[in-house]
């Protein structure tokens, strides 16, 4: 008991002692030991290291998980030494909603059938993500996140101790400071003419006291500066370490650009397969409803087995149901395929309309349109209302009504 008490004195007297000089510092009343320019430059080198770490980490993991209650689950998960609970994506819960749409509207439907091929493409997208995610957490999020809870923390540690060792050696500096300038005025020549020869004595007496007071704090000084020498070098050390953080953050910021590319990169190839499947059948599905409309307005008119067998052959170019003859419109129209060079525009009708988005041409019947581009559009009986024939100088074709801006 009696040592710690004495242990708790000193360490009291340290703190005093510290605060003192620290006071004393920033009032401009005391020096302070300034350390090199290069110490410096690691310093600042340090601090900004940490700083954007710790802004790249957080906004990677809102990009990661843009909810912040997710987050700060996964967080807890973590600070608690578990394991964090499988999440279902949002595309993949899309998925698990378009699948059952399309079990209630009818599997066998256009609808029904269009729903499915998208939730499976959406359950591919939502596997990607996780994907990604997981290796973007191990390969990017984790060095980072190691090394602001481990290499940092110990760099703190370590600058920490060696400010107190440097207050510890300003103060010592500046009692040898004070020591010295007690001696010097204790032992100035005495007046020998005074007729109290004493006060010699006592000057005499004040002066051996102060020499053994400066080489006391001399010996503390030299204990001291021995002290901040070794904590400098070892935080020096330390700092210096910090190019070696940089390379290892470099490799995995390396590895986290090579999974977000082939994340973009399944996600472009599902949707372009997608996009395929969706233009083979939208050919069917749109040939069925012509048919099925043109047999319920005109039960005698129906296509002739080669038209029929042209649209089967040809999914993607939908057919035109048989309408009465109209002007404008070449026979080819009412045979059931539609030829865009052949069709003449009609004297009323036609707008102009405004290209919001670029749009390649599936086919010759289509034309391939640039976004902000101007042209000349308009409909005619029996097409899909999804689609107008589009003009731009001598080129003619089909074009769909969503890419479009439909001007006054």
């Amino acid at each position: 008991m009696e040592f710690n008490v004495k242990k708790l004195a000193s360490d009291a007297g340290v703190f005093f002692s510290r605060a003192m000089q620290f006071t004393e510092e920033k009032l401009g009343q005391a020096e302070k030991t300034e350390l090199d320019a290069h110490f410096e430059n690691l310093l600042a080198r340090a601090d900004c290291t940490k700083n954007w770490t710790e802004k790249i980490l957080r906004q990677t993991e809102v990009l990661l998980q843009p909810n912040p209650s997710a987050r700060v689950e996964e967080f807890l998960y973590e600070k608690l030494d578990r394991k964090v609970p499988s999440r279902v994506t949002n595309g993949e819960l899309l998925a698990q909603y378009m699948t059952e749409a399309a079990n209630d509207f009818g599997p066998g439907t256009p609808y029904g059938k269009t729903l499915i091929k998208v939730g499976e493409t959406q359950r591919r997208l939502g596997a990607a993500e996780r994907e990604f995610i997981r290796s973007a957490s191990i390969n990017f999020l984790t060095p980072l996140r190691n090394f602001l809870e481990g290499d940092w923390r110990t760099i703190s540690k370590e600058r920490r101790i060696l400010q107190n060792r440097r207050l510890d050696l300003d103060a010592c500096k500046a009692r040898v400071k004070k020591a010295k300038a007690a001696e010097a005025k204790a032992a100035a020549v005495p007046d020998f003419q005074e007729t109290r020869p004493r006060n010699y004595v006592l000057s005499a007496s004040a002066s051996a006291l102060w020499s053994d007071e400066v080489e006391k704090a001399e010996h503390e000084l030299r204990l001291t500066q021995t002290e901040f020498d070794r904590q400098a070098e070892v935080t020096r050390l330390l700092l210096e370490g910090i190019s070696s953080t940089h390379v290892n953050h470099l490799r995995c910021l390396h590895e986290f650009v090579e999974s977000q590319t082939n994340y973009y990169a399944q996600c472009y190839q599902f949707m372009l397969d997608l996009q395929k499947q969706l233009g083979s059948s939208k050919g069917e599905i749109f040939s069925g409803t012509f048919v099925g409309n043109a047999e319920s307005t005109s039960p005698a008119a129906a296509p002739s087995p080669p038209a029929a067998a042209a649209a089967a052959t040809l999914p993607a170019v939908p057919t035109i149901p048989v309408v009465p003859t109209v002007v404008g419109v070449p026979n080819t129209v009412a045979e059931g395929v539609l030829n865009p060079s052949e069709v003449k525009p009609p004297t009323s009708g036609t707008r102009r309309a405004r290209v919001l988005y670029d749009y390649e041409a599936a086919d010759s019947t289509e034309l391939a349109l640039l976004a902000d581009e101007m042209i000349t559009v308009y409909s005619l009986p029996g097409m899909d209302p999804d689609w107008l024939i589009g003009e731009r100088g001598n080129q003619k074709g089909k074009v769909p009504v969503t890419y479009l801006e439909l001007l006054s």
